[in-house]
Order: C-alpha cells, then sequence, then structure tokens
C-alpha cells in the first residue's frame, strides 16, 4: 500500500464528484425533463454515499442518502424535477462539501434544516401531480424470480477502507432481502488477521430491482473481487450451499466475522488529514521532463570526464563551452517544462461561476444566462486560484448593477434574460480574462458626481474616458443608490485592483450607456518566472517586471538638476512625472553621470523610474521575501543573480504609490 492517507484521497476525489455533479445540478436547472441528467445526479451520490461510508465519512454517507433516494424517486417517474428541487440539492452539495472537511459534528442543525426543505420539494411536487397527501410509495417487491447475489470481496479489502456491512446496507435499501454469511474460509482464531476479510456473502433481492442497481452498488470493487448476479424463477429456487454460513436476519454476525467488519469499521474512521495541494498533470509532460532529466544525467557524465581529465589545451576548453551551452539549453528546457506542469485549464476557474450565477439569479428575481468561452486556455494554479475573488465579485457587481429587471430589458427592446460572458485567451505571456453584460452600462455623470463628493477629482478637472471609469476601483466607491446584501457598500471593487495589480496584473475597462459593459483583467501566464529588467540603484541591483516597461530615456545631469522641485519630463508632448529611486531607497551614493528613466505604466498613467544604470534584460526566478522583509511594499520578492548576488524585484504599483506619498511629504516640508 502507498502510504497517502485514504481519507485524504477520498476527499480529493470527492470533491471533483461533488463538482461534477454540481454541473450536472446546474445543468438539469435548464433541461428538468433530462433524464441523462437526472441519471448523472444520481450516481454521483450513489457514488459519494458508497465511498463516504468506505472511508468512514458517516454523516455524509448518511445525509447523502437522503438527496439520493430524492432523486431516485425523480429517476423512477414517482417525483417531478424542479426548480425549487434543484435548488434544494445544491444547497444540499454545499453541506456535502463541508461534510467532507469533516464538520459533521457542527452542522446538525443545518443537515436537519436542509433535509425537511428537501422533503418539502418532493412533497409539494408529488401534490400537485396529484398524488394525495404526497407520500410517495415505493412499489411492493415482486416475488417472482429473485435475485441471487453471491460475493467474496479480496482479502485485503478491510485493510483498504471497504466495509462489507455498508454493501450490505446497500442491497438492503432496494429491498426485501435474505442475507446469507459463508464463514467456511475463516481460519482458526490463532491464524486470524482481524484486518483481513474471509467471508462471503449471498443475498436473495426481489426479482424487480434493477441489475444495474444491483451493479452500482459494487461499482469501486467490482474489478477486484468475486460477483455473480443470477435471476431465476421462485419455483427453481434452491437453497445456497450454507455449510459453515451464517443467515442474517439484521446485522448480527457470527463472532469472528463480526470481529472482521469491526476492524473494518477502525480502520475506516481514523482522524482525517489536511488536504494537500494537487495538480493533474498530463502523462506526456511527465514524459517530456523525464526526457531532460535523463539529457541533464549525459551532460553531467561528461562534465565528470572532461573534469577528470582536466580542462587543459583548445581541446578542453571547446569541449567545456559545449557543455556549458548544452546545460543552458537544458535548464531553459526544464523551466519551460516545469512552468507547462503548473498549468491547470481555466475551466475549473470558470465552472466556479455557474452555481453562483444561478444564485443570484434567484436572489435578484433576473434572468441571468452564462456564456463562457476559451475554458482551454491555461493558467498558473497559484494565478486562477487568487483571481477566484476578484471575478467573484465582478459578476456580482454586474449582475446587482449591470443587468436590468426582466421588465426593464423587455421595455428597451431587449431579451428577458440577462447575459453575461466569461471569456479567456492568452496573447503573448498573458492572459486576458473578460466579463461583459448587456445591461445598463455606467453612468458617467454619476460616476463624477461621486467622485466629486468623495473628493478623488476636482470639478471641473478634465479627465479621460479610461481614467473616470477607473475611479470605480477607489476604496469607498459606490453608484449604487442603495445598500443590498449583494453590494452598495464601495467596498469589492477596490479589493479587485489590489488582487490584479498583486498579481502584476492590469484591468482594462469599457461601457457604453443602454448596451453594457467590459472589463478585461489582464493576468501575467505564471507568478514563477517573469522577465525583468535589470537596473543598478547605487550599489544596489533590481529586477523592475518588463510587461510594465514602455521605454527607456537617458537623463543627463543637467537635465536632472533643471528638474529638481517639479520632477517631470518632456516625452512626445505630454509631461511624464518621474521619481529618483536613488532618493526613494536612500542610498547615500551621488548620482551616475548619464541617468536613465525607464518609463513604466500602471493604473493607466505613464511614470518614470530615475535609475544610474540598465543592465539589460533578465529572467527572473521569483523567490519569497522573508518574514521580516514581507511587510516592506516597494518589493514583490527577490531574485538571485548568475555571480550569486541578490536582486529585489520592484512592486511597481506599490513603488509609484510611496513615491507619491514622498513627493508630497517633501512638497509640505518645503
Amino acid at each position: 500500500m502507498s502510504g497517502q492517507d485514504p481519507a485524504e484521497a477520498f476527499r480529493v476525489e470527492a470533491g471533483e464528484l461533488l463538482d461534477t455533479t454540481e454541473q450536472a445540478l446546474l445543468d438539469l436547472t435548464h433541461q428538468l425533463g433530462s433524464r441523462d441528467l437526472i441519471d448523472t445526479v444520481f450516481r454521483g451520490m450513489h457514488t459519494l454515499k458508497g465511498s463516504g461510508a468506505m472511508f468512514g465519512f458517516d454523516a455524509l454517507a448518511a445525509f447523502t442518502h437522503h438527496c439520493e433516494s430524492a432523486f431516485d424517486r425523480v429517476r423512477k417517474g414517482q417525483v417531478r424535477a424542479t426548480a425549487e428541487l434543484v435548488a434544494v440539492t445544491l444547497s444540499a452539495m454545499d453541506h456535502m462539501r463541508a461534510l467532507v472537511d469533516g464538520q459533521g459534528e457542527q452542522l446538525e442543525a443545518e443537515s436537519a434544516a436542509i433535509l425537511a426543505r428537501l422533503q418539502a420539494a418532493i412533497v409539494t411536487d408529488s401534490e400537485a401531480s396529484g398524488e394525495g397527501d404526497g407520500t410517495v410509495e415505493l412499489d411492493q417487491p415482486c416475488a417472482a424470480n429473485p435475485w441471487q447475489v453471491h460475493f467474496r470481496l479480496p482479502v485485503e479489502a478491510m485493510a483498504n477502507g471497504i466495509n462489507p456491512l455498508i454493501l450490505i446496507d446497500e442491497l438492503r435499501d432496494l429491498g426485501a432481502t435474505r442475507v446469507v454469511a459463508l464463514t467456511q474460509s475463516i481460519p482458526a482464531l490463532n491464524a486470524l488477521d482481524p484486518m483481513q476479510c474471509h467471508v462471503a456473502w449471498h443475498v436473495e433481492l426481489p426479482g424487480d430491482v434493477a441489475r444495474e442497481a444491483i451493479e452500482d452498488v459494487f461499482i469501486f470493487v467490482m474489478d477486484e473481487m468475486e460477483l455473480n448476479i443470477d435471476q431465476q424463477a421462485q419455483a427453481a429456487l434452491a437453497e445456497p450451499d450454507v455449510t459453515g454460513a451464517t443467515a442474517i436476519a439484521d446485522p448480527d454476525l457470527a463472532a469472528p466475522a463480526q470481529a472482521a467488519l469491526v476492524a473494518a469499521e477502525t480502520a475506516g474512521n481514523r482522524p482525517a488529514k489536511a488536504v494537500g495541494e494537487s495538480v493533474r498533470v498530463p502523462a506526456e509532460r511527465l514524459d517530456l521532463l523525464m526526457d531532460r532529466v535523463g539529457e541533464l544525467v549525459i551532460v553531467q557524465s561528461r562534465l565528470a570526464q572532461l573534469a577528470c581529465g582536466g580542462f587543459s589545451g583548445p581541446a578542453g576548453e571547446l569541449a567545456l563551452r559545449s557543455i556549458s551551452e548544452e546545460v543552458e539549453r537544458l535548464a531553459n528546457e526544464l523551466r519551460d517544462t516545469m512552468m507547462v506542469l503548473r498549468m491547470v485549464p481555466i475551466a475549473a476557474l470558470f465552472g466556479r461561476f455557474r452555481r453562483l450565477v444561478h444564485d443570484l439569479a434567484r436572489e435578484t428575481g433576473k434572468t441571468i444566462d452564462l456564456i463562457t468561452d476559451g475554458e482551454s486556455t491555461e493558467i498558473d494554479k497559484t494565478v486562477s486560484e487568487r483571481l477566484a475573488d476578484p471575478i467573484v465579485h465582478l459578476i456580482r457587481n454586474a449582475c446587482d448593477h449591470g443587468l436590468e429587471t426582466e421588465e426593464e430589458r423587455l421595455a428597451t427592446g431587449k431579451s428577458a434574460a440577462g447575459q453575461i460572458r466569461l471569456s479567456a485567451q492568452q496573447t503573448g505571456g498573458e492572459v486576458l480574462i473578460t466579463i461583459a453584460d448587456d445591461g445598463r452600462g455606467i453612468s458617467r455623470e454619476r460616476v463624477r458626481a461621486k467622485a466629486e463628493a468623495n473628493g478623488l477629482v476636482q470639478p471641473g478637472q478634465v479627465l479621460s474616458d479610461s481614467e473616470l471609469l477607473q475611479l470605480i476601483f477607489e476604496p469607498g466607491f459606490s453608484t449604487a443608490a442603495q445598500v443590498t446584501s449583494l453590494s452598495g457598500r464601495g467596498v469589492g471593487m477596490d479589493v479587485v485592483k489590489r488582487t490584479i495589480e498583486g498579481l502584476r496584473g492590469q484591468i482594462d475597462m469599457t461601457s457604453e450607456p443602454g448596451k453594457g459593459s467590459v472589463i478585461t483583467l489582464r493576468i501575467p501566464l505564471t507568478l514563477a518566472i517573469i522577465d525583468g529588467l535589470l537596473v543598478r540603484v547605487g550599489s544596489g541591483n533590481y529586477v523592475i517586471p518588463l510587461s510594465a516597461v514602455e521605454e527607456c530615456l537617458e537623463l543627463s545631469l543637467e537635465d536632472d538638476i533643471r528638474s529638481r522641485g517639479r520632477s517631470m519630463i518632456q516625452l512626445r508632448e505630454r509631461l511624464v512625472p518621474f521619481l529618483r529611486l536613488r532618493e526613494l531607497f536612500g542610498t547615500g551614493t551621488r548620482p551616475d553621470a548619464f541617468q536613465k528613466i525607464v518609463v513604466i505604466t500602471t493604473g493607466g498613467q505613464q511614470v518614470g523610474l530615475v535609475v544610474d544604470q540598465i543592465i539589460g534584460s533578465h529572467q527572473t526566478v521569483i523567490k519569497s521575501m522573508s518574514s521580516l522583509h514581507r511587510s516592506i511594499p516597494s518589493f514583490s520578492g527577490a531574485t538571485i543573480l548568475g555571480d550569486g548576488g541578490v536582486a529585489l524585484i520592484l512592486d511597481v504599483v506599490q513603488l509609484v504609490a510611496l513615491g507619491q506619498s514622498h513627493e508630497e511629504r517633501l512638497r509640505a516640508a518645503g
């Protein structure tokens, strides 16, 4: 057996199973009569219940059993699928996630409330169908042609967390059963291993039970066990071979079998560990990585052989240079391969928002369609996780403020259903994520009035359309007429801006009144490696992210002296402010004779950074700052240079904010 905790593995698989089932439920909302979707939901819950019970998640299995039973009735045509039933089941899925995380004891009251809502949804639908008091009764089992099920689990089944009692209980749920434990294979007590399964079982089930339902009980162990399912006429039914067998009218078993089953339950109830982070990697990418490592081993062998023979002479020098070039090539290929290993399809991120839009539509009373595009686009796993909250804020804002009610849309000639489009595409080293709606758009007049009231702009101040729209990302800014449970407090959009800029990304926004708004997030593919511009300020080296760099200019000593007091430079008929990093960092050194200005773009504005020397482009592997330096806002990390020295990576957003406050303090003091 592997060293991985079975409960941890179950949590990972359960999370994926819950996601798949939730997507089927969301599809079912639009296709309530789809038999395929109903079967998918039922099978997902059945699988979750069975595997949860096997791994000791009894609260999860018990709760999921009720939801599974509800959809079993839908599957059998006894209850219709309704929007309310789907909505309650989606709430139940959230509860199941909490149970998977081991919060069962704290959520008993919530569990009871959800099950009450579930029962009410079933009863209401039954009454609407004319079924009397709404109580759904299953058909009485047919005595003719009963099923004869004989099964034997692998010897190591209980050690792997498989509990035979759970399987038998699931068979009992299918109808009236007769269960016989075949104990003839149990060894003598002194040779008995309580963690091994030696008992076989014979179960008789009603003939009207579907064979697929019986097979579903053994879905996880079918490939490793002995299983025989036969159906024969009642008259020809013979008693099974019960030599050494124990008939079971209830769960009381013979002593050896009972001891074995207790051991299985003990194995399944071990404390769960926290789920470790994992990334699914296609096998071909691992093969590619193995090929690169193999080549690296060969080059290392050549280098060792050369070291033993010495480096003298032109031949040795040429061989060493060849090996150096080969190592450089392999290092670049390994870097690219490792970056790809961390990439995940953005579909996993987009899938979360279908549920969000479904819930927001119910809460706002609007009809909202979510359309996604570019789901195969890949992005770094860490970036994907950090994008979840900003996109949630943007979608909530679009649903609450952007989209109109059905009546308002119909009055303006639009379709009753509002539309939110979520798309992604890769362009170079960036991923563009677009959140677009076809709602009412943004009123420039209201934005400007609110900005002036908050002191963000002066009356009559000239602003471009882009600068005006960027004001909605200021802290505390909101044009909502009233505060709702979704938005209107002026928090959220500034969080979006901080998070995106923390990812070294940018936000672009356009809006057309009456037609909707489009917000584009420009995000780097990865946070692990960036292309940077290596510069020197005083005696220290720094890296400026190349994605923010626009151009580089020369600043002579005369121009530097002439610009004292205003820190502005003329750039193609436009004044661009600049910051002297030497003063900002307090290097205490004299400026070089010919300083350079690196013009960057951040927050939609251009700013110059004065440095002493531009060393050149540098592909930067980002290292986290120590706990003592992590609170310094001007730097996002550090990197190790080829000579072993350290260069700090500039956080241009925080650096510009720090420079502005520094300039204000100087003006106030002067």
